[in-house]
Formats: structure tokens, C-alpha cells, sequence
């Protein structure tokens, strides 16, 4: 294996910096200034707009990799003159991890005993048995339904394409979303943001689920519009919904959201830092170890479609 320069920019967040240093030394990669690199792994999430800074001088930069799975915060320094790797997959047992949690708080009622402040009558719905249908059939998806096979559910994915999906009941396209939506008791968002996707559900789609339904999101915010959800709460025509993610992000103080209470937030915490990197810095250490030998690097990145 030939080592490459590699660089690591920006150094705005000291832990992930030294980590994804580590990473490429583990992956056999030699050290440098962006403006001498054939590889740059990006370092900070939310230092967006020092990339073309970044990036000005860097004459051989051939490789660009990212932190996130879903790439949409860099998706307007996108360019094909560069080859594109990110995230994708890496933080997917977490966020699995996070969406069971919150599809049995839903299911359990947890959410509302938790702002309880009496003893109050028993509510909630058994999960074993339950209809799931699952947007998207990424990561996450892989994850979530090895984590959801002990409960015997009946499990529909959804995808761009209509393949099999390994532990789904049915895989179906986006474009028979509605033969299912009825039938739902529970609806996993948990695929990539694209113009194709955004506000996929949005009042039709609310409408199309039974009353007791939970929506529950670990994708991005803007897959659901979000005065359509509040909308939907408030009407008593969905049962609830668990989000990790919303649109506004942050949530803003005030917002219908926080006070509603069959609804359960979480800060965009599915996949932390602390869980992040530990996660992040072998899968980095195997890209730069793969770019230094020529061999298929993952995650790849199709500029054209965003993600």
C-alpha cells in the first residue's frame, strides 16, 4: 500500500479533529496541509462555509470525505471535479437503537407518564404484532428491524425501488405509499433528504394514517411538514409522533411542538458526538487505508442526486 497525503480540516473542534487524525495515520495516510493533499476528510459538521477556504489551494485534492450520513449541509459545495464519500451507514445502530426506544415510549404511553403529575388511567398499545411501515431502506433500516424482529410486527419498506429488503414483510415504492398508510400503526422515517423526499409527509399523508398511529422521525426535519404534524396533533387524527429531528432546527422556544402532549422530542441526539466518533474514526481509517491502495471507497457520494 502507497501512503497519500492526507489532510484534516478544519481544526475547529479539537476531539473529532485528533480523531480523524488518528484515523488517517491508521489508515496509512501521511499527514499534510490541505493545499498539499490528494485526500481531505472534513472535521467539523457544522464548519460548512470555511470549506472554499479550505479547499482554495488544494490543486490535488482528488477525494473529499464527509462526517454525516445524510450530506444536505454540504450539498451546495457538491462537485463533481472531486470524488465524494460520507457517513452513510456508520451511525446507523445507533439511530435503530434510538427509533425502538421511541416507537415503544409511543406505544407505551411513555411520553405522557413522564409529564404526569397524578396517578392517571392506564393507556397504550402492545407492540408485538403491531403494522410498521419504514420509509427508506438505508442503514438505519438494516438496523431498526433485527432490533424489531423479537415482536413478531408486520414490517412494510419502503424504497425508491421495489427490491427485497432483508427482514420486511414487502418491500414497495414510494409511489404505493397509500395502499399501506391505512393500515399503519407505526411510520419510521428514516431515509435521505432530497428534493425527491422533502415534506413526504405532509396532510395527505397524516390523513391517510388511522388515528392511532405514530409518526416517529430519526431522518431529517424536513421530511415532515411540520404545520401539517401540529395540525394533525391538535385534531386528535394521529395518535403521536417521536422526533429527533424537526424542521425548524433547533426547535424553537414557544414552538406548538413542545407543548403538545402526544408529542415526544429529543434534541437531534440519536447518534451524539461521544457515540459519533467512536464510530466514525475506523470507518474514516478504512477509506483512507482504501484510498491509499486504489480500491472501491464507501459511502460513495452521487453528486447529481445529492446523497
Amino acid at each position: 500500500m502507497t501512503s497519500r497525503p492526507i489532510a484534516v480540516a478544519p481544526d475547529t473542534r479539537p476531539a473529532m479533529y485528533e480523531a480523524m487524525c488518528r484515523a488517517v495515520a491508521a489508515g496509512g495516510g501521511r499527514l499534510v496541509e490541505p493545499a498539499d493533499a490528494d485526500g481531505l476528510v472534513w472535521a467539523d459538521p457544522a464548519g460548512v462555509d470555511s470549506f472554499p477556504e479550505v479547499v482554495a489551494n488544494a490543486q490535488n485534492l482528488e477525494w473529499i470525505q464527509l462526517p454525516y450520513a445524510g450530506i444536505e449541509p454540504f450539498a451546495h459545495h457538491l462537485d463533481d471535479r472531486w470524488t465524494w464519500t460520507c457517513g452513510k451507514g456508520v451511525y446507523a445502530p445507533a439511530v435503530a437503537e434510538t427509533a425502538l426506544g421511541m416507537i415503544l415510549a409511543g406505544q407505551k404511553h411513555l411520553h405522557g407518564y413522564s409529564r404526569a403529575t397524578s396517578w392517571s388511567d392506564p393507556v397504550g398499545r402492545v407492540l408485538a404484532g403491531s403494522r410498521i411501515t419504514v420509509l427508506g431502506g438505508g442503514g438505519i433500516t438494516g438496523h431498526l428491524l433485527p432490533l424489531l424482529a423479537p415482536f413478531g410486527c408486520d414490517v412494510t419498506v419502503v424504497r425508491r425501488r421495489e427490491e427485497a429488503f432483508s427482514g420486511a414483510d414487502r418491500t414497495i415504492t414510494t409511489g404505493r405509499l397509500f395502499e399501506v398508510l391505512p393500515r399503519t400503526d407505526v411510520l419510521v422515517v428514516a431515509l435521505a433528504l432530497t428534493a425527491e423526499t422533502t415534506g413526504i409527509v405532509g396532510v395527505a399523508e397524516l390523513a391517510a394514517l388511522p388515528d392511532h398511529a405514530w409518526l416517529v422521525n430519526v431522518a431529517r426535519g424536513g421530511h415532515v411538514v411540520t404545520e401539517d404534524l401540529v395540525e394533525a396533533l391538535r385534531s386528535d387524527s394521529l395518535g403521536g409522533a417521536a422526533l429527533d429531528v424537526t424542521n425548524p432546527e433547533p426547535l424553537p422556544d414557544g414552538h406548538p411542538l413542545w407543548s403538545e402532549p402526544r408529542c415526544l422530542i429529543t434534541p437531534h441526539v440519536a447518534n451524539t458526538p461521544e457515540m459519533g466518533l467512536r464510530l466514525l474514526e475506523p470507518f474514516v481509517a478504512e477509506n483512507v487505508s482504501r484510498f491509499c491502495s486504489g480500491d472501491v471507497l464507501l459511502a460513495p457520494v452521487d453528486v447529481a442526486l445529492g446523497y
